[in-house]
This record gives C-alpha cells, sequence and structure tokens, in this order.
C-alpha cells in the first residue's frame, strides 16, 4: 500500500451502514486512492467485489495499489459516476449488495494536480476532473461568461454573501487582461471582500472556488442523475451511503431519499444526517462538514 495521502471520512460509520458480508458485491462510485473500498475489500471476501469508479484518471492510478493485494476483487472504471448502470452492466455487476458515494475532494485533487483545485497553488484556471469531458474550465467561465452568470453561480453554488462584488471585479480585472491562474483569481475576491471576511477560520477563496468547481464539472446535476441509477441496480436488501460535503449536496440527497422513502422504495437507515466525531475531526479536519445518509432499498 502507497503512502496514504487521502484519509476517507466516516470510514467506520461507511463500514456499519454499508455492513459488507462475505461474497457481497459493491460499487465505490467515487474510489479515490481507494481507502474505503480496502475497507470493503477486508470484509466481502473471499469473493466479494468492489467496482471503483472515478472521473479522474490520476484518482484510478491512485488506487492501483489494491489490485496487488486484491486482485481480480478490485475492478477500476475511468469513468463517470453518472454512467453507473451502464459501467456495472459493462463490468460485470449483475448483484450489487451496496453502493457508496462520497462526494468529497480528496487532498491530492486539491493539491496534487494542475487542475486549479487549490487557492493555496500557483496554477492555470481549469477546474475538469477530467480533460476529456468538455470544453468548460474556470478560466473560460470568469473569462467569458457575462457578469450576470458569474454572479449567480457564486452566490447558488458558493453561497457566497460577496458575489455580486467578486463578479463586478472579475469584470474590471479582465478587461485589464485575461485571468489565467488562480493566485490572480485569489486576489481579485480578496480585493472584492472586506477585510474582517479573511480573517474568519473559512479562506475568504473557499466558496467561490467551490462556486466554480462545481459549475465546471455540472456537480449537482451529476448528483441528481446518479441518485436514481444507483437505486435502480441496487438489489433488493441493498444499502446505499451517501456522504455530502457542502449544503447544496445533502439538500439533493436529503429531498431525494425523502420521495422515495415516502413512495415505500427505500428504508431510511438514518433519520438525520450522521456526521464525524469530535476525535475524527482533530484527526481529519475535512471530515468536519462531511454528512452521511444511509438507506436499504425495500
Amino acid at each position: 500500500m502507497p503512502a496514504v495521502i487521502h484519509k476517507p471520512v466516516l470510514s467506520k460509520e461507511v463500514l456499519e451502514f454499508l455492513n459488507p458480508g462475505q461474497n457481497e458485491n459493491f460499487v465505490d462510485c467515487t474510489v479515490g486512492e481507494g481507502g474505503h473500498s480496502e475497507e470493503i475489500l477486508r470484509r466481502n471476501g473471499p469473493d466479494g467485489k468492489v467496482l471503483g469508479i472515478d472521473l479522474d484518471p490520476l484518482q484510478i492510478s491512485s488506487a492501483e495499489w489494491l489490485k496487488a493485494q486484491f486482485k481480480e476483487r478490485i475492478v477500476l472504471a475511468n469513468d463517470s459516476y453518472i454512467h453507473l448502470r451502464e459501467i456495472a452492466s459493462r463490468k460485470g455487476f449483475t448483484v450489487i449488495n451496496g453502493i457508496l458515494l462520497d462526494l468529497g475532494m480528496s487532498s491530492a485533487q486539491l493539491e496534487g494536480t494542475e487542475k486549479g483545485f487549490s487557492f493555496k497553488i500557483d496554477q492555470s484556471l481549469d477546474m475538469r476532473y477530467n480533460d476529456q469531458m468538455g470544453y468548460l474550465t474556470a478560466e473560460k467561465i470568469v473569462n467569458e461568461w457575462p457578469e450576470d452568470r458569474i454572479e449567480q453561480i457564486l452566490k447558488e453554488y458558493g453561497e457566497e454573501k460577496f458575489s455580486k462584488k467578486i463578479a463586478k471585479n472579475i469584470i474590471e480585472k479582465r478587461k485589464l487582461g485575461r485571468i489565467k491562474t488562480t493566485f490572480q483569481l485569489v486576489e481579485v475576491i480578496k480585493n472584492s471582500t472586506p477585510p474582517a471576511y479573511h480573517r474568519v477560520k473559512i479562506h475568504y477563496a473557499t466558496r467561490a472556488f467551490q462556486a466554480l468547481r462545481i459549475a465546471v464539472n455540472d456537480e449537482l446535476e451529476n448528483i441528481r442523475i446518479v441518485l436514481p441509477e444507483a437505486l435502480s441496480i441496487l438489489a433488493p436488501g441493498g444499502r446505499l451511503v451517501i456522504i455530502s460535503f457542502h449544503s447544496l449536496e445533502d439538500r439533493i440527497v436529503k429531498n431525494f431519499l425523502a420521495s422515495e422513502s415516502k413512495n415505500k422504495k427505500i428504508k431510511l437507515l438514518t433519520k438525520k444526517p450522521v456526521t464525524a466525531s469530535g476525535e475524527e475531526i482533530r484527526i481529519n479536519p475535512r471530515s468536519r462538514s462531511a454528512k452521511l445518509r444511509a438507506i436499504v432499498k425495500l
């Protein structure tokens, strides 16, 4: 196993709700570096498999180490989880006992790529998980989209209270030349927000960067697509566990599960979202915003 870069959040809780048994098959829709998949594979032997999906090819490469330990029991697919049904069929996963959807980004994605996800490193403003998935980049948004659309995504996807001022200053800045790098954008955000905003716990660029990443990768719409797909391929009695990291994601998940529960298609295993313990937050600060919801298919 390689040095662990990304510590999977809510590991104990994921295992509790997925409850992997011998020879059962699971899908990890966002395999990342394989942390959650490893824990499942330790429990679903000797013949149970895990299908690990990730849109980011670098994340798939990071999960390859699982093959040395678990051989053919780990199956990897570099694809979008919105194609979940087709991927499962293509890979021969006909009976699926559990599905995990961890919507978070890993530290490797934030800081180990050249995609401009992190405001801490000066990189080009790309923010695509996969270069082959369309031509929309964060640079294209900030340099070519109209002011009102930029303001809208900052407000809706980032819940950024200074969205209007940031959008206005982006337009002014790009008149002098294209905004091409993360640090250029961070400077605009800093100049658009009051000094007190720069001293709070959450970095003043966090919400704007989140909004751009969501817009570039169409993340919220993808969640709306994958949830019914996951439910449709899950075996009766199978479990679905979803970990979200901000309120927009959690709202979509909560509303979908409430509707399916009302229609008697699922049983909610979590009346309220499960959050990380104080101890986990101390060890792994990124778990602070994680919310886990789980269901069993009837």
